[in-house]
Protein backbone atom coordinates (compact mmCIF):
# COMPACT_ATOMS: atom_id res chain seq x y z
CA UNK A 1 0.00 0.00 0.00
CA UNK A 2 1.09 3.46 -0.92
CA UNK A 3 1.93 5.85 2.27
CA UNK A 4 -0.37 8.38 1.00
CA UNK A 5 -2.90 6.04 0.58
CA UNK A 6 -3.42 4.66 3.83
CA UNK A 7 -6.21 5.71 6.63
CA UNK A 8 -4.13 6.14 9.85
CA UNK A 9 -5.74 6.92 13.46
CA UNK A 10 -3.97 8.65 16.22
CA UNK A 11 -4.42 8.32 19.73
CA UNK A 12 -2.51 11.04 21.79
CA UNK A 13 -4.40 12.27 24.64
CA UNK A 14 -1.83 16.19 24.01
CA UNK A 15 -3.65 18.31 22.08
CA UNK A 16 -0.34 19.86 20.84
CA UNK A 17 1.78 16.87 20.10
CA UNK A 18 -1.70 14.83 18.08
CA UNK A 19 -1.23 18.25 16.11
CA UNK A 20 2.17 17.69 15.69
CA UNK A 21 1.59 14.08 14.77
CA UNK A 22 -1.40 14.44 12.53
CA UNK A 23 0.85 17.35 10.34
CA UNK A 24 3.79 15.22 10.02
CA UNK A 25 1.38 12.48 8.67
CA UNK A 26 0.16 15.24 6.12
CA UNK A 27 3.63 16.50 5.12
CA UNK A 28 4.11 12.91 4.42
CA UNK A 29 1.07 12.95 1.85
CA UNK A 30 -1.41 11.16 4.16
CA UNK A 31 -5.12 12.87 3.84
CA UNK A 32 -7.13 10.26 5.34
CA UNK A 33 -6.10 10.85 9.22
CA UNK A 34 -8.86 10.71 12.02
CA UNK A 35 -8.03 11.33 15.47
CA UNK A 36 -8.94 10.02 19.12
CA UNK A 37 -7.60 11.52 22.69
CA UNK A 38 -7.54 8.17 24.76
CA UNK A 39 -8.00 4.29 24.42
CA UNK A 40 -11.59 4.40 24.79
CA UNK A 41 -12.75 7.34 22.32
CA UNK A 42 -9.98 5.04 19.76
CA UNK A 43 -12.13 2.22 20.09
CA UNK A 44 -14.86 3.63 19.14
CA UNK A 45 -13.21 5.26 16.05
CA UNK A 46 -11.73 2.17 15.01
CA UNK A 47 -14.99 0.53 13.92
CA UNK A 48 -16.43 4.04 12.11
CA UNK A 49 -13.06 5.02 10.34
CA UNK A 50 -11.33 1.41 9.74
CA UNK A 51 -7.82 2.55 9.82
CA UNK A 52 -4.99 0.95 8.09
CA UNK A 53 -2.89 1.29 11.29
CA UNK A 54 -3.36 2.89 14.09
CA UNK A 55 -0.62 5.46 16.28
CA UNK A 56 -1.39 5.48 19.90
CA UNK A 57 0.21 7.10 22.74
CA UNK A 58 1.24 4.82 25.92
CA UNK A 59 0.52 6.95 28.55
CA UNK A 60 -3.14 7.73 28.83
CA UNK A 61 -6.14 8.11 30.68
CA UNK A 62 -8.90 6.79 31.59
CA UNK A 63 -7.71 4.05 28.97
CA UNK A 64 -4.08 4.17 28.48
CA UNK A 65 -2.32 2.50 24.82
CA UNK A 66 -1.23 -0.88 26.29
CA UNK A 67 -5.15 -1.02 27.56
CA UNK A 68 -5.97 -0.26 23.95
CA UNK A 69 -4.36 -2.70 22.31
CA UNK A 70 -4.60 -5.54 24.78
CA UNK A 71 -8.72 -4.53 23.73
CA UNK A 72 -7.90 -4.99 19.87
CA UNK A 73 -6.05 -8.10 20.22
CA UNK A 74 -9.33 -9.59 21.93
CA UNK A 75 -12.05 -7.95 19.87
CA UNK A 76 -14.47 -10.37 17.93
CA UNK A 77 -14.17 -8.77 14.72
CA UNK A 78 -10.68 -10.04 12.79
CA UNK A 79 -10.21 -6.21 11.28
CA UNK A 80 -9.84 -4.88 14.57
CA UNK A 81 -8.04 -7.41 16.06
CA UNK A 82 -5.37 -7.98 13.71
CA UNK A 83 -5.11 -4.36 13.64
CA UNK A 84 -1.44 -2.81 12.70
CA UNK A 85 0.07 -0.48 15.56
CA UNK A 86 2.79 1.74 16.03
CA UNK A 87 3.39 2.73 20.01
CA UNK A 88 4.51 6.36 20.48
CA UNK A 89 5.82 8.00 23.83
CA UNK A 90 8.29 10.00 25.44
CA UNK A 91 8.93 6.93 27.65
CA UNK A 92 11.42 4.81 26.51
CA UNK A 93 12.47 2.80 29.33
CA UNK A 94 13.14 -0.51 29.64
CA UNK A 95 9.55 -1.32 31.71
CA UNK A 96 7.76 0.53 28.86
CA UNK A 97 8.93 -1.14 26.17
CA UNK A 98 9.08 -4.60 27.58
CA UNK A 99 5.78 -3.84 28.29
CA UNK A 100 4.51 -2.91 24.87
CA UNK A 101 6.81 -5.22 22.19
CA UNK A 102 5.07 -8.12 23.12
CA UNK A 103 1.45 -6.55 22.06
CA UNK A 104 2.00 -8.05 18.47
CA UNK A 105 2.68 -3.72 17.40
CA UNK A 106 4.92 -2.74 14.20
CA UNK A 107 7.65 -0.61 16.67
CA UNK A 108 7.99 1.89 19.10
CA UNK A 109 8.64 5.69 18.27
CA UNK A 110 10.09 8.01 20.74
CA UNK A 111 8.25 11.15 21.00
CA UNK A 112 8.40 14.25 19.50
CA UNK A 113 8.48 11.36 16.13
CA UNK A 114 11.16 12.97 13.29
CA UNK A 115 9.59 12.84 10.12
CA UNK A 116 11.85 10.29 8.91
CA UNK A 117 11.96 7.56 11.29
CA UNK A 118 7.59 7.93 11.27
CA UNK A 119 7.62 7.46 7.19
CA UNK A 120 9.95 4.38 7.91
CA UNK A 121 8.16 2.62 10.04
CA UNK A 122 4.71 3.71 8.46
CA UNK A 123 5.96 2.18 5.58
CA UNK A 124 7.24 -1.14 7.40
CA UNK A 125 4.14 -1.70 8.56
CA UNK A 126 1.91 -1.13 5.87
CA UNK A 127 3.90 -3.73 3.73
Amino acid sequence: MRISLARILVVEDDEVMRSFVVNSLRRLGIQSIETASDGVSALRAMIVFKPDLVLTDVHMKPMDGIEFVQQLRTHSSPMVKNMRVIFMSADASTATLETTMPLGTFGYIVKPPRLETLQAKIELALR
